[in-house]
């Protein structure tokens, strides 16, 4: 199981300039509400500074079921991006905070006690009925692509 909070610190210079260098893929996992509902099936799973910055910087879009966890991440900006996205707010006890519906580019959004953002095609939050409060988990049953 995959846990909201990332768990490696900053070791320091060398390790960061080291682990930057490494082209690993993402980790793809799926993410359902507490009561079953899959909220997010292809969820690319992204914790290292570099690639956290870049986020859905030049792409086109998010086809239903992607979506993007940034952690750790309890703010994100949408600069330069070419279309909407919903922004789900989650805590250390995976739990939502707040949800920012249909942020378009150049907006910035954040929540306090959050320690990640989930990233999905805008309209989704909605369409799902997600709300603060709601408890979501993560499974990495899912193959990379």
């Amino acid at each position: 199981m995959v846990a909201f909070l990332a768990t490696d610190q900053d070791d320091g210079p060398a390790v960061a300039k080291l682990r930057s260098r490494s082209r690993r893929p993402p980790q793809t996992v799926r993410i359902v509400a507490a009561e079953g509902r899959v909220v997010c099936s292809r969820c690319e799973v992204v914790e290292r500074m570099l690639p956290r910055m870049r986020g859905l910087l030049g792409r086109s879009g998010l086809a239903p079921g992607e979506g993007m966890l940034l952690n750790p991440a309890p703010s994100v900006m949408t600069f330069f991006m070419h279309f909407p996205i919903d922004v789900v707010f989650v805590d250390k006890a995976q739990t939502i905070v707040k949800i920012s519906h249909t942020l378009v580019a150049w907006r910035i959004a954040g929540a306090r006690r959050a320690v990640a953002a989930l990233e999905l095609p805008a309209g989704t939050a909605a369409a799902l009925d997600l709300e603060p409060g709601m408890s979501l988990v993560l499974a990495d049953d899912v193959a990379a692509p």
